[in-house]
């Protein structure tokens, strides 16, 4: 009986010990880890964006557009300055991850009275050519995926800014060349069809005025 006493009285004086231990080193810990924060914060700032208060409306413009298409492009772009003998010294090299979209459609606006008319129960819609209404980078899906420069040089400041540029240029013209105004303009008539038709209107026939 004596031993069980002795041992759980060591039991209650270590978990005491144990306890001051405790609340000695956990001010240690919460100041390290308001420091390791700090030291964080100082090495990755987060930056601070204002906004001038003053803002400028160039123009209002009514518009009658019907939006009949979108694609969803990802380029990868590559841009290269002295990549030769003295690039490890001179060189920037860019790699750019691009996603943005385009949309296509007809501009309604440009429908005139004489290109809507009857003719033997026959409605006859001219409509006009398909056009590109939006391209654009999605800026929160493109990112620079890779940045390598020189050991003598920061980079040309304005090499991103470049690239997407052409990223732009690139989305539109891939966008393009899968034809996207040709099915934009298939999809136009569709719906257009199917509104005539709500309307009353069974026979109707499409022409497309010629870019």
């Amino acid at each position: 009986m004596l031993l069980v006493a002795g041992l759980a009285v060591i039991l209650v004086l270590v978990g005491l010990v144990n306890n001051k231990i405790n609340d000695m080193v956990n001010p240690l810990r919460k100041v390290n880890h308001v420091l390791s924060t700090q030291v964080a914060n100082l090495l990755h700032p987060t930056p601070t964006i204002i906004p001038d208060p003053v803002t400028i409306i160039n123009e209002v413009q009514s518009l009658a557009r019907l939006e009949t298409i979108r694609y969803s492009v990802e380029k990868v772009v590559t841009a290269e300055v002295n990549q030769g003998v003295l690039g490890p010294l001179f060189g920037d090299r860019l790699l750019f991850v691009a996603h943005g979209y385009v949309i296509a459609g007809i501009d309604m606006s440009k429908i005139r009275r004489e290109d809507l008319w009857l003719e033997g129960g026959t409605l006859n819609v001219r409509l006009p050519a398909a056009e590109i209404l939006v391209a654009t980078l999605d800026n929160d899906k493109s990112y620079v995926y890779d940045r390598k420069t020189g050991l003598f040089t920061r980079g040309d400041p304005s090499l991103e800014t470049q690239v997407r540029q052409v990223a732009e240029q690139e989305i539109l013209k891939s966008a393009t060349q899968d034809g996207i105004l040709d099915q934009a303009i298939s999809n136009a008539q569709t719906y257009l069809r199917w509104f005539f038709e709500t309307l009353g209107y069974k026979q109707i026939t499409f022409a497309i005025t010629p870019q």
